[in-house]
């Protein structure tokens, strides 16, 4: 008896203090007491039993014995023996009766754990609940920043940045290590609610500033931006077959899809603007698209007699000229095609001047962007990982980079570039990151211009300690430019070479090209051919004390992202 009710009692502890943590410790210390008081009456009740049992037992011996006995002896010895008889059953009737009433209150007991256990089960709902809403409904802020000092050997203001070189202008980047004075950051505040139908939304808020000034009050040069801010709605239950997984946006946004080369601050594809569209139509496992509409804004047109009669017959005086942009974006494992057509029904009256001929402003455009990455191998020859893209546009679409952004591009523009960069460690204590980028770009602001350019860059990092070490960067850069005088620039042809050794402090992963943050000292060489100086009379150079013959920049950089 005494078995089943521990463990009944057992039981009912066990389910309650199981469901639900936080209500079980609340009323677990009473209800052990209770049960602690309960044993060690039942154990008390069945003593009682035991021994008025015990009692019985000799006194039906005694019985026999006294069988034998004389008749007065017996009578004499019956009658004792019937009251202790009847000591015993009665004291048996009582342990029997403290026993049964000790079973009701255990059974009391074992239906109010029960009801204990259904309110905690409804508690546990209730909390199961609250905690979906906690970490499903997700608050998430992330950011990037740059912020450091630079000088020259003199101790003087210099001249830096990755597209400090006459290629620059159209997208020729040199290393950033070492070559950077901005401060920038940005910071993205995202918000994601899980709804009651299952259902997913998720708003995105992203603000960016940046200034080359160094003072600690710098709001009168602030370039401070909304750079995205969008809705995006997903896992909508009405969707199902290929647009099971799919998600609709709209607002200002940077594509959820762009990469950049990072030592080089330059973007493989940099599409962004404000539109819509829908992402992740999957058409098999591994084969899913994305399509949008975004538009973006060119420069007004520039005052010139030609322009100022479009303006006078079309009203559109100091109305920024539009490009819209259809985009097919398209995932095949590991492969991507990217396909997108523009067009700006006003750009074509636009006009640019050249030595020789004025060329109109593109009305449409294409670009295009094939690109392979491979996440688990360098180049297929040992570990880490690499990317290849190959990029054609022509008309609007020849600004490869910066997608649909350039106004200036004429109709018969033609631009290709190639990029291909990964990263692998050496061994224990080195790591390298190569980068290749070369472009050609033709008629691209007048009839006969054409700017080629070639970059090799190449990072090293060396692990000295676990939070410090050196880090290494080689740029070199070829450049034949003939801008046919656009813009008052002269043809040059010439080499750019870049140096820099930074001893670095981070506080993990010294290795990983991507940890951060980190906070590094660095010394930079860099020169370049004399005949780089006359490209421009207003770009770095050739200014006064930044002509070719070797310059060296010192200075203090953090970064960090999360």
């Amino acid at each position: 008896m005494r078995e089943k009710y521990i463990a009944k009692a057992i039981l009912g502890l066990v389910t309650a203090t199981t469901c639900l943590p936080g209500y079980a410790n609340q009323d677990s210390e009473i209800i052990e007491q209770r049960f602690k008081e309960l044993e060690m009456r039942l154990a008390v009740a069945e003593q009682r039993a035991i021994n008025a049992e015990a009692q019985v037992a000799a006194l039906a011996k005694n019985n026999q014995a006294s069988a034998r006995m004389t008749d007065k002896n017996k009578q004499s010895t019956n009658a004792a023996l019937e009251k202790r008889l009847t000591i015993a059953e009665d004291n048996a009737a009582k342990a029997m009766e403290t026993a049964n009433r000790l079973s009701s209150e255990n059974d009391a007991l074992t239906a109010e754990i029960k009801k204990a256990n259904g309110d905690i089960k409804s508690n546990g709902a209730l909390t199961e609940k609250i905690n979906d809403k906690i970490f499903n409904d997700e608050f998430k802020l992330t950011g990037y920043a740059r912020s450091g000092v630079i000088m020259n050997n003199n101790a003087s203001a210099t001249h830096s940045g990755p597209y400090l070189t006459p290629a620059g202008d159209t997208g020729g980047a040199v290393g950033r290590l070492g070559n950077e004075y901005n401060t920038y950051w940005d910071l993205s505040f995202e918000k994601y609610n899980n709804l009651d139908n299952g259902a997913r939304t998720h708003y995105k808020l992203q603000l960016a500033d940046g200034t080359r000034n160094y003072n600690n009050w710098t709001a009168s040069d602030s370039e401070l931006n909304t750079r995205q801010i969008f809705m995006e709605i997903s896992n909508l239950p009405s969707f199902s077959d290929i647009f099971k997984n799919s998600s609709i946006w709209g607002g200002k946004r940077a594509d959820a899809y762009n990469y950049d080369i990072h030592w080089l601050d330059s973007d493989i594809i940099d599409l962004a603007g404000t539109g819509g569209g829908i992402d992740n139509i999957e058409w098999s496992g591994n084969f899913h698209s994305n399509f949008s509409l975004y538009g973006r804004s060119f420069d007004d047109l520039d005052s010139n007699s030609d322009n100022d009669n479009y303006i006078s017959t079309t009203g559109k005086k100091n109305v920024y000229v539009q490009n819209y942009m259809l985009v097919a974006n398209n995932f095949y494992g590991p492969f991507q095609f990217m396909l997108t057509g523009m067009k700006s029904a006003d750009n074509d009256k636009r006009i640019n001047e050249g030595s020789t001929y004025r060329s109109h402003g593109a009305g449409t455009g294409v670009h295009t962007v094939l690109g392979y990455k491979d996440e688990k191998s360098f180049y297929g020859m040992r570990d880490g990982w690499s990317r290849t893209t190959i990029v054609y546009g022509h008309g609007l679409g020849a600004e490869v980079k910066s997608i649909g952004s350039n106004g200036d591009l004429t109709s018969a523009a033609n631009t290709v570039r190639f990029q291909t960069f990964g990263a692998t460690p050496l061994n224990e204590k080195w790591s390298i990151a190569p980068v290749i980028m070369a472009q050609r770009s033709s008629d691209r602001y007048v009839h006969g211009d054409d700017y080629k350019w070639a970059t090799v860059n190449v990072r090293l990092l060396n692990e000295i300690t676990e939070n410090f070490g050196l880090q290494y960067e080689a740029s070199y850069q070829y450049m034949d430019l003939d801008p046919q005088q656009f813009n008052s620039l002269n043809k040059v042809k010439g080499s750019f070479y870049k140096f820099t050794v930074a001893p670095t402090f981070k506080p993990r992963d010294f290795l990983n090209f991507f940890s951060r943050p980190e906070i590094r000292l660095f010394a930079t060489w860099m020169d370049w051919d004399k005949e780089l100086d006359n490209y421009s009379d207003t770009d770095a150079f050739g200014s006064n004390g930044f002509t070719a013959g070797g310059q060296w920049n010192f200075g203090v950089q953090m970064e960090t992202f999360f």
